[in-house]
């Protein structure tokens, strides 16, 4: 498939998403003609955001984000602003309520800053309240993607068009829905599962009982990410999100040493050790990811999870620390070629 081609998709309105990346992988005919039916808008479109500073993904292309090919929904064209190397790092979002108190911004903010400080990707999605605050805190330190629900061009809220900016220029902004989309309701659910799968883990602050802050939790589990979440005070409805998270068996946090010592992946990170610093201390002997792939040989995710006995969510992070180390090498679409 075209990167046009995949383009048109992200254009269909109401593309079937059941099994879409396994339909995408198959090379699906029937997505292939929703996607000749909307080529030439593609184009169109495509030319107008190149020239407006906007580049996209489509879902085969090397550069498109590992974690999001595990996903049975993943988007068929990601469209960007920014730095796409903040990808190659692994990443941890942070959640929460729009209207947070100034404890959960000042906590979110200290998060994403010492997590970008580790050399972790701080998500979020530029969304007022605790996105925002976790924004400014990792770009004071290192660098952060904002997923949005709405096109690159439709800044939403309209007050962090600023904050898009700075990330735009030290991070990433990244959105599913093509340029000119507004923000309309029922995207930023679809939007939530974006910030999940580009993500090892989720942190949640200050979510309500009904917070959306959940329904990006929920789609952290069922793609096989870690949830964790922040406590704090019972008073005024403001925690009951994170607290039901926490009775229902998330890890709790209090600091940046907490995310870390429990995200143990790929030998990336321990207790007490910084991520950058620990990549090129882990041993390659008789590691099962290598084991279980033919050097030379490109092999697809799903038959290389099944040949090393690990779940494609856990198996991520193991290849992103063999391409850290210059054995693996991502060949687009989900699949991966041992160098060594």
């Amino acid at each position: 498939m075209t990167t046009d081609e995949a383009v048109a998709l992200s254009l269909v309105d109401d593309l079937p998403r059941v099994g879409l990346t396994a339909r995408l992988r198959s090379d699906d005919p029937g997505l292939r003609a929703l996607a000749s039916a909307a080529l030439a808008r593609a184009r169109r479109v495509r030319a107008e955001a190149e020239r407006a500073g906007m580049g996209v993904l489509a879902w085969n292309d090397p550069r498109y984000p590992l974690a999001l090919t595990t996903l049975t929904d993943g988007p068929p064209a990601l469209w960007y602003r920014g730095r796409l190397d903040v990808l190659e790092a692994p990443a941890v979002a942070i959640v929460g309520s729009r209207a947070a108190s100034a404890v959960g911004k000042e906590t979110a903010a200290r998060l994403g800053a010492d997590l970008a400080a580790r050399g972790l990707t701080v998500v979020s999605g530029l969304a007022r309240g605790i996105d925002s605050a976790a924004h400014r805190g990792a770009l004071s330190t290192g660098v952060t993607v904002a997923v949005l629900g709405s096109g690159l061009d439709r800044i939403y809220p309209s007050e962090h068009r600023a904050l898009a900016r700075e990330i735009e220029a030290h991070g990433l902004l990244l959105s599913e829905f093509p340029p000119a989309t507004p923000p309309l309701p029922f995207h930023f659910p679809l939007r939530n599962r974006i910030i999940s799968g580009l993500s090892l883990a989720v942190v949640v602050l200050e979510a309500a009982e009904q917070s959306g802050s959940l329904i990006t939790a929920a789609c952290a589990l069922e793609q096989g990410r870690e949830v964790m979440a922040v406590p704090g005070n019972v008073l005024g409805g403001r925690n009951t999100g994170g607290h039901a998270l926490i009775r229902d068996g998330a890890k709790i946090v209090e600091s940046a040493d907490d995310i870390v010592c429990e995200l143990r992946f790929g030998g990336l990170a321990s207790c007490g050790l910084d991520v950058a610093a620990k990549r090129g201390q882990s041993t390659v002997s008789r590691d099962p990811v290598l084991e279980a792939m033919t050097p030379g040989q490109v092999h697809d995710l799903d038959a290389l999870s099944e040949g090393c006995g690990l779940e494609p969510a856990r198996l991520l992070p193991r290849l992103l620390d063999l391409e850290l180390r210059g054995l693996v090498r991502r060949a687009g679409g989900g699949r991966f070629l041992r160098l060594s």
